[in-house]
Protein backbone atom coordinates (compact mmCIF):
# COMPACT_ATOMS: atom_id res chain seq x y z
CA UNK A 1 0.00 0.00 0.00
CA UNK A 2 1.27 3.29 -0.88
CA UNK A 3 1.07 6.01 1.59
CA UNK A 4 0.82 9.05 -0.95
CA UNK A 5 -1.54 12.19 -0.02
CA UNK A 6 -2.21 15.18 -1.58
CA UNK A 7 -4.85 18.23 -2.21
CA UNK A 8 -6.16 20.07 -4.59
CA UNK A 9 -9.17 23.22 -3.90
CA UNK A 10 -11.57 24.86 -6.01
CA UNK A 11 -11.82 27.60 -4.36
CA UNK A 12 -10.21 30.34 -6.58
CA UNK A 13 -6.80 31.90 -6.98
CA UNK A 14 -5.34 35.42 -7.25
CA UNK A 15 -2.32 35.34 -8.66
CA UNK A 16 0.66 37.62 -6.98
CA UNK A 17 3.74 36.98 -8.55
CA UNK A 18 5.93 33.96 -9.73
CA UNK A 19 9.39 32.87 -9.30
CA UNK A 20 11.78 32.33 -12.17
CA UNK A 21 11.71 29.30 -13.38
CA UNK A 22 15.27 27.53 -13.83
CA UNK A 23 16.09 23.77 -15.33
CA UNK A 24 17.20 21.85 -12.59
CA UNK A 25 19.20 18.62 -13.85
CA UNK A 26 21.02 17.55 -10.31
CA UNK A 27 20.13 17.71 -6.82
CA UNK A 28 22.55 20.66 -6.07
CA UNK A 29 20.65 22.86 -8.60
CA UNK A 30 17.44 23.28 -6.39
CA UNK A 31 15.98 26.55 -6.09
CA UNK A 32 17.98 28.77 -3.43
CA UNK A 33 14.72 30.43 -2.67
CA UNK A 34 12.39 27.52 -2.43
CA UNK A 35 15.23 25.50 -0.09
CA UNK A 36 15.09 28.98 2.34
CA UNK A 37 11.16 28.13 2.57
CA UNK A 38 11.32 24.94 3.27
CA UNK A 39 14.13 25.10 6.11
CA UNK A 40 11.13 27.10 7.99
CA UNK A 41 8.70 24.75 7.42
CA UNK A 42 10.88 21.96 8.59
CA UNK A 43 12.12 23.52 11.61
CA UNK A 44 8.42 24.70 12.86
CA UNK A 45 7.13 20.98 12.51
CA UNK A 46 10.43 19.41 14.28
CA UNK A 47 10.20 21.81 17.55
CA UNK A 48 6.63 20.06 18.07
CA UNK A 49 7.00 17.17 20.46
CA UNK A 50 3.29 15.67 18.77
CA UNK A 51 0.82 16.80 16.16
CA UNK A 52 -3.23 16.04 15.85
CA UNK A 53 -4.46 17.10 12.70
CA UNK A 54 -7.57 16.60 10.70
CA UNK A 55 -7.89 16.85 7.15
CA UNK A 56 -9.10 15.98 3.72
CA UNK A 57 -8.06 13.36 0.58
CA UNK A 58 -9.29 13.80 -2.76
CA UNK A 59 -8.15 10.76 -5.01
CA UNK A 60 -9.00 11.19 -8.84
CA UNK A 61 -7.54 7.87 -11.02
CA UNK A 62 -8.15 8.04 -14.74
CA UNK A 63 -12.14 6.53 -15.79
CA UNK A 64 -13.13 6.41 -11.78
CA UNK A 65 -15.44 8.44 -10.15
CA UNK A 66 -13.67 10.77 -7.51
CA UNK A 67 -12.87 9.23 -4.08
CA UNK A 68 -13.43 12.34 -1.41
CA UNK A 69 -12.77 11.22 1.90
CA UNK A 70 -11.83 13.08 5.81
CA UNK A 71 -9.45 11.39 7.89
CA UNK A 72 -7.44 12.31 11.09
CA UNK A 73 -3.43 12.12 11.70
CA UNK A 74 -1.72 11.65 15.71
CA UNK A 75 2.21 11.32 15.40
CA UNK A 76 4.60 11.53 18.00
CA UNK A 77 7.94 10.79 17.02
CA UNK A 78 8.47 7.99 15.26
CA UNK A 79 4.84 7.01 15.66
CA UNK A 80 1.47 7.54 13.95
CA UNK A 81 -1.28 6.96 13.24
CA UNK A 82 -3.50 7.97 10.41
CA UNK A 83 -7.33 7.12 9.97
CA UNK A 84 -9.36 7.36 7.04
CA UNK A 85 -12.87 6.04 6.11
CA UNK A 86 -11.61 3.27 4.39
CA UNK A 87 -8.36 2.35 6.25
CA UNK A 88 -6.12 3.19 8.73
CA UNK A 89 -2.36 3.17 9.12
CA UNK A 90 -1.04 2.67 12.55
CA UNK A 91 2.58 2.14 13.71
CA UNK A 92 4.43 2.16 17.10
CA UNK A 93 7.99 2.32 16.02
CA UNK A 94 8.31 -1.40 15.99
CA UNK A 95 5.51 -2.36 14.40
CA UNK A 96 3.32 -1.23 11.60
CA UNK A 97 -0.56 -2.04 11.01
CA UNK A 98 -2.80 -1.45 7.58
CA UNK A 99 -6.81 -1.97 8.78
CA UNK A 100 -8.45 -2.35 5.39
CA UNK A 101 -11.77 -1.39 7.13
CA UNK A 102 -14.08 -2.75 4.03
CA UNK A 103 -12.31 -5.97 3.98
CA UNK A 104 -11.91 -6.36 7.56
CA UNK A 105 -7.97 -7.41 7.17
CA UNK A 106 -5.14 -6.19 8.92
CA UNK A 107 -1.72 -6.38 7.23
CA UNK A 108 1.08 -6.12 10.33
CA UNK A 109 4.48 -5.24 8.93
CA UNK A 110 7.58 -3.77 10.09
CA UNK A 111 7.54 0.04 9.96
CA UNK A 112 8.59 0.93 6.58
CA UNK A 113 12.78 1.34 6.40
CA UNK A 114 14.04 5.10 5.58
CA UNK A 115 14.27 5.90 1.78
CA UNK A 116 11.66 3.72 0.84
CA UNK A 117 9.77 5.24 -1.71
CA UNK A 118 6.73 3.38 -2.14
CA UNK A 119 6.00 4.14 1.71
CA UNK A 120 6.27 7.86 3.38
CA UNK A 121 5.42 8.66 6.81
CA UNK A 122 3.86 11.98 8.03
CA UNK A 123 7.10 12.90 9.16
CA UNK A 124 8.90 12.62 6.11
CA UNK A 125 6.45 15.18 4.70
CA UNK A 126 8.46 17.86 6.29
CA UNK A 127 11.99 16.54 5.48
CA UNK A 128 11.67 14.19 2.42
CA UNK A 129 13.55 17.38 0.51
CA UNK A 130 16.71 16.83 2.06
CA UNK A 131 17.56 13.42 1.27
CA UNK A 132 18.64 14.57 -2.45
CA UNK A 133 16.09 12.81 -4.51
CA UNK A 134 13.89 15.38 -5.53
CA UNK A 135 14.12 18.66 -7.67
CA UNK A 136 12.14 21.45 -6.13
CA UNK A 137 11.06 24.86 -7.02
CA UNK A 138 9.18 28.31 -5.70
CA UNK A 139 6.54 28.27 -8.78
CA UNK A 140 3.97 30.54 -7.71
CA UNK A 141 3.10 33.04 -4.88
CA UNK A 142 -0.71 33.20 -4.36
CA UNK A 143 -3.30 34.52 -2.21
CA UNK A 144 -6.47 32.43 -1.20
CA UNK A 145 -9.08 33.74 0.80
CA UNK A 146 -6.98 36.57 1.46
CA UNK A 147 -4.43 34.21 2.96
CA UNK A 148 -0.63 34.55 1.31
CA UNK A 149 0.50 31.29 -0.13
CA UNK A 150 3.43 29.69 -1.69
CA UNK A 151 3.79 26.97 -3.88
CA UNK A 152 6.71 24.76 -4.63
CA UNK A 153 7.19 21.82 -6.80
CA UNK A 154 9.20 18.92 -6.52
CA UNK A 155 10.34 16.77 -9.39
CA UNK A 156 12.04 13.26 -8.53
CA UNK A 157 15.30 12.56 -9.89
CA UNK A 158 15.28 9.03 -10.64
CA UNK A 159 13.45 8.03 -14.02
CA UNK A 160 11.65 4.83 -12.67
CA UNK A 161 9.89 6.94 -10.27
CA UNK A 162 5.64 6.39 -10.11
CA UNK A 163 5.24 10.37 -9.73
CA UNK A 164 5.47 12.85 -11.93
CA UNK A 165 5.62 15.60 -9.14
CA UNK A 166 4.76 16.73 -6.21
CA UNK A 167 3.13 20.36 -5.53
CA UNK A 168 3.02 21.52 -1.67
CA UNK A 169 1.35 24.98 -0.73
CA UNK A 170 2.55 26.38 2.62
CA UNK A 171 1.14 29.46 4.26
CA UNK A 172 3.58 32.15 4.21
CA UNK A 173 3.68 33.80 7.56
CA UNK A 174 3.39 30.79 9.22
CA UNK A 175 5.87 28.27 7.07
CA UNK A 176 2.09 25.77 7.89
CA UNK A 177 1.45 23.11 4.88
CA UNK A 178 -2.01 23.89 3.68
CA UNK A 179 -1.66 21.45 1.14
CA UNK A 180 0.41 18.67 -0.75
CA UNK A 181 -0.97 17.27 -4.37
CA UNK A 182 0.79 14.14 -6.03
CA UNK A 183 0.63 13.27 -9.22
CA UNK A 184 0.92 10.44 -10.85
CA UNK A 185 2.87 9.56 -13.96
CA UNK A 186 -0.73 7.12 -14.44
CA UNK A 187 -2.72 10.60 -14.53
CA UNK A 188 -3.51 9.63 -10.97
CA UNK A 189 -3.77 12.81 -8.58
CA UNK A 190 -3.54 12.56 -4.62
CA UNK A 191 -4.97 15.73 -2.69
CA UNK A 192 -4.52 16.14 1.40
CA UNK A 193 -5.93 19.35 2.69
CA UNK A 194 -4.83 20.17 6.43
CA UNK A 195 -8.15 21.44 7.69
CA UNK A 196 -7.64 21.71 11.17
CA UNK A 197 -4.26 21.15 13.60
CA UNK A 198 -3.19 20.87 17.22
CA UNK A 199 0.39 20.73 18.18
CA UNK A 200 2.10 19.29 21.51
CA UNK A 201 -0.95 17.36 22.50
CA UNK A 202 -0.48 14.25 24.91
CA UNK A 203 -0.91 11.20 23.56
CA UNK A 204 -0.85 7.51 25.28
CA UNK A 205 0.85 4.07 23.69
CA UNK A 206 -2.92 3.07 22.87
CA UNK A 207 -2.94 5.56 20.48
CA UNK A 208 -0.43 4.36 18.45
CA UNK A 209 -1.45 0.74 18.72
CA UNK A 210 -3.81 -1.89 17.05
CA UNK A 211 -6.58 -2.46 19.27
CA UNK A 212 -7.73 -5.64 18.18
CA UNK A 213 -10.82 -5.59 20.75
CA UNK A 214 -12.32 -3.34 18.94
CA UNK A 215 -12.37 -5.26 15.43
CA UNK A 216 -13.07 -8.38 16.92
CA UNK A 217 -14.10 -9.81 13.16
CA UNK A 218 -10.58 -8.86 11.58
CA UNK A 219 -8.70 -11.17 10.10
CA UNK A 220 -4.70 -10.27 11.23
CA UNK A 221 -2.09 -11.08 8.41
CA UNK A 222 1.65 -11.05 9.75
CA UNK A 223 3.96 -10.26 7.31
CA UNK A 224 7.22 -9.96 9.17
CA UNK A 225 9.91 -11.85 8.38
Amino acid sequence: MKYIMAIMMSTFFLATGFAQKKDFTKSQDVDPEAQKVLDKVSKKYEAYKSIEATFSLEIEIPEEPVDKQTGKLKQQGEKYNVDLSSYSMICDGVKFWVHNKQNKEVQLNDPPEEGDDEMMAPQDFYSFYKKGKYLYALTNAIVEKGVPLLQIEFKPLESDSEYSKIRMTIEKKTSAVKRIKVFSKDGSRFTLEIQNFKANKEFTNTDFTFNKEKFPDVHIEDLRF
